[in-house]
C-alpha cells in the first residue's frame, strides 16, 4: 500500500501515522532503535502490511498480469489502490472527511520535521503544498504519482512509466482486485495492532486466519 492507505491504517495516533508513513524510510532493525516505542511499532507494522500485501493471492495475480513488467507492477498497484481508497473514502471512513485526514497528516509531518529522515524532511512539503494524498482522489493522480516515482529510480523508470497503459487497458480487474484484497487486509491489520510485541524485529508473520 502507499502513503494514504498506511496513515489511515494507524489513524488511532498521531505517533502511529507517523511511524507508518517512516515504514518506507527507515530501514533495517538497528534503524528501530533511534525512535520511541509507538513509533518504533508501526513502523514494523507498515513492514508487517507490506509483505502481508505483497503475498495476498489477489495481488500476486494481478502483478502477474503486468507480463514482462511486472516487477515493476507492484508500485503501480500501491498507487492505484490509494487512488480507489481516496476516491471511495466514505465508504471506509464514515466519520473523518479525506481533507480533514489528510490535513491531519500534513499537520504531523510539519510538527515532527526536524527529526525526519532526510528523504521524508524533503518530500513532506512538496507533499502538502500539492496535497498528494487527497489528489488520490482523482484517477488522472494516479499517473502523475507514477510518472513522479519513476524519475527518482536510479534506473528502469520507463518500464515503470510503461505499466500505466497496461493499467488502463485492465482497470475493471484491478479494480476488482482491490475489492477482493483491502477487507482482508483491514483484518489482517486489526491483527497486527492486537498483536503489538509480535515481529518486533520487522520479520514477524501475519497470524493465522489473516
Amino acid at each position: 500500500m502507499n502513503y494514504l492507505a498506511h496513515a489511515w491504517l494507524a489513524r488511532h495516533s498521531d505517533d502511529a501515522i507517523l511511524g507508518a508513513l517512516l515504514g518506507d524510510f527507515v530501514l533495517g532493525q538497528s534503524a528501530l532503535d533511534d525512535w520511541p516505542a509507538p513509533v518504533r511499532a508501526e513502523i514494523v507494522r507498515h513492514r508487517r502490511i507490506d509483505r502481508y500485501t505483497d503475498a495476498h493471492p489477489a495481488v500476486t495475480a494481478a502483478r502477474a498480469r503486468f507480463g514482462p513488467l511486472r516487477r515493476y507492477a507492484g508500485i503501480v498497484l500501491d498507487v492505484y489502490f490509494d487512488h480507489c481508497l481516496a476516491r471511495d473514502w466514505a465508504r471506509w471512513e464514515a466519520q473523518v472527511p479525506l481533507a480533514e485526514f489528510t490535513a491531519r497528516v500534513y499537520r504531523i509531518l510539519d510538527e515532527r520535521r526536524e527529526g525526519l529522515p532526510p528523504r521524508l524532511a524533503a518530500l513532506a512539503p512538496r507533499m502538502a503544498a500539492h496535497d498528494w494524498l487527497g489528489s488520490y482522489a482523482r484517477r488522472e493522480s494516479v499517473d502523475t504519482a507514477v510518472r513522479g516515482i519513476a524519475t527518482r529510480l536510479s534506473r528502469n523508470g520507463e518500464k515503470l512509466v510503461a505499466c500505466l497503459e497496461m493499467l488502463r487497458a485492465d482497470e475493471p480487474h484491478l479494480q476488482a482486485t482491490f475489492e477482493a484484497f483491502f477487507p482482508d487486509l483491514l483484518q489482517a491489520a486489526a491483527a497486527f495492532r492486537a498483536t503489538p510485541g509480535l515481529g518486533l524485529s520487522g520479520n514477524g508473520t501475519a497470524p493465522a486466519g489473516c
